[in-house]
C-alpha cells in the first residue's frame, strides 16, 4: 500500500523545526546553532560531518534527532578491520531456498551515523562515496535504491591521529557542512550535571515521520531566491579562488550547497525567500573544510574561518 504524499507550507515547515528543535533540547543542553545545522543539512539533502573531542555528545545528538523525527537509525563503528561489505551488506546463500538474498548492511536506514570513520581505511571510506552522492549502492553489480530521507552523519576526533586515515579531498567535499563540536560553557556544564542527577532520562517525542521529512525537503525546494542572492553565493565562492592566502578554494558545489542550505534555514525560519543573512549564517560550515590555505597562512596561525569572516566583509552585501 502506498504512502500518501503530504504537502507542507512554510509555515508547517517552520513549526514542525522547532517542534524538532524544542524536543532534541530536553536531552541535548545548548548546541542550538549545530542543531539547527544538522535539520538545514537534511532537508536540503547533504550530510554532516561532526567534528570534536570525545564526549561532547555528538553520539546522542545523533541519535536524540533521528528518533524525534521518526526516522530508522543505524550507527556504524569504524574501525581499521572494518570491510565495505559491513556497511551495504553483501549476499548470504541460503540452504533451504538454494538462491542468494540481500542482507542489507547498516546504511540502510534514514539516519546514519558513522563514527570515528577517520578510523577506517580508504578502501571502507570510500564506500560511503556512492551512498552519499547518488544514494543507492551497487551489490555485486545489483543497484539498491536507499530509504527517504537519507543522511550520513559521520564523526571524527580531530586531536588523537595515531592510527587514523585522513579523509580524502573527494569525500570530505560530500559533506554539504563541518561542525564543530566544541565544549560546552559553565552554565551548559552545570546543566548537564543536574540533569544527569535525576534518576530518569528525559523521554523526547516523535513529533514526524519519513513522510513528513520528504514533505518537508519539497517545500523547501520552493523557496524563492532572487538574482542578487545568486551574485552574492557566486562572489563569496570565487573570492575562495581568487585569495592571496587561499591555495585551493571552494568549487561549484560549494555554491549549489550554499544555495540549498540558504533555502532550508529561510524555510525553518519561516521565511519563503533567501536574504543575505542566511548565506552569510552558513558560509562557515560550507567552506571552512572545502578551503586549503597556503603553508605560509598556516604557520602564521591564520585559521579558514578568519579568511572566510574575511571574505564576508569584503563581498558587497545586497541591498
Amino acid at each position: 500500500m502506498e504512502e500518501k504524499e503530504v504537502e507542507l507550507s512554510i509555515g508547517d515547515v517552520r513549526s514542525i523545526a522547532q517542534k524538532v528543535l524544542s524536543e532534541v533540547n530536553k536531552v541535548i543542553v545548548g548546541k542550538l546553532d549545530i542543531l539547527q545545522n544538522i535539520f538545514i543539512a537534511l532537508l536540503a539533502g547533504g550530510h554532516v560531518l561532526l567534528e570534536g573531542v570525545p564526549g561532547v555528545a555528538k553520539t546522542v545528538m545523533a541519535k536524540t534527532f533521528s528518533d524525534t523525527l521518526g526516522c530508522e537509525f543505524k550507527r556504524i563503528q569504524f574501525t581499521p578491520d572494518l570491510l565495505p561489505a559491513d556497511i551495504i551488506g553483501t549476499n548470504v546463500y541460503d540452504q533451504k531456498s538454494g538462491k542468494f538474498y540481500l542482507r542489507k548492511g547498516p546504511i540502510f536506514a534514514n539516519i546514519v551515523l558513522a563514527d570515528e570513520i577517520n578510523r577506517a581505511p580508504p578502501k571502507t571510506q570510500s564506500a560511503l562515496l556512492e551512498c552519499m552522492q547518488e544514494k543507492q549502492v551497487t551489490i555485486e553489480g545489483e543497484t539498491h535504491y536507499l530509504p527517504r530521507p537519507f543522511m550520513v552523519l559521520a564523526t571524527q576526533n580531530p586531536i588523537e591521529l595515531e592510527g587514523t586515515y585522513p579523509l580524502p579531498e573527494a569525500q570530505v567535499d560530500r559533506f554539504f557542512f563541518k561542525l564543530i563540536v566544541d565544549y560546552p560553557n559553565p552554565e551548559e556544564e552545570l546543566e548537564i550535571l543536574k540533569r544527569k542527577n535525576v534518576a530518569e532520562e528525559a523521554i523526547v517525542e516523535k513529533v514526524a515521520s519519513p513522510q513528513i521529512v520528504i514533505a518537508m525537503q519539497e517545500a523547501v525546494k520552493k523557496v524563492y531566491v532572487d538574482d542578487s542572492m545568486f551574485e552574492y553565493i557566486k562572489n563569496i565562492v570565487l573570492r575562495t579562488r581568487n585569495h592571496p592566502q587561499i591555495l585551493l578554494g571552494a568549487s561549484t558545489r560549494a555554491s549549489i550547497v550554499l544555495l540549498y542550505a540558504s533555502k532550508a534555514r529561510a524555510a525553518i525560519l519561516g521565511r519563503d525567500f533567501v536574504i543575505p543573512d542566511d548565506i552569510k549564517s552558513l558560509a562557515f560550515p560550507v567552506l571552512n573544510h572545502r578551503i586549503i590555505l597556503k603553508p605560509e597562512a598556516e604557520l602564521e596561525g591564520i585559521s579558514a574561518g578568519r579568511i572566510i569572516n574575511e571574505i564576508l566583509e569584503e563581498v558587497e552585501v545586497p541591498a
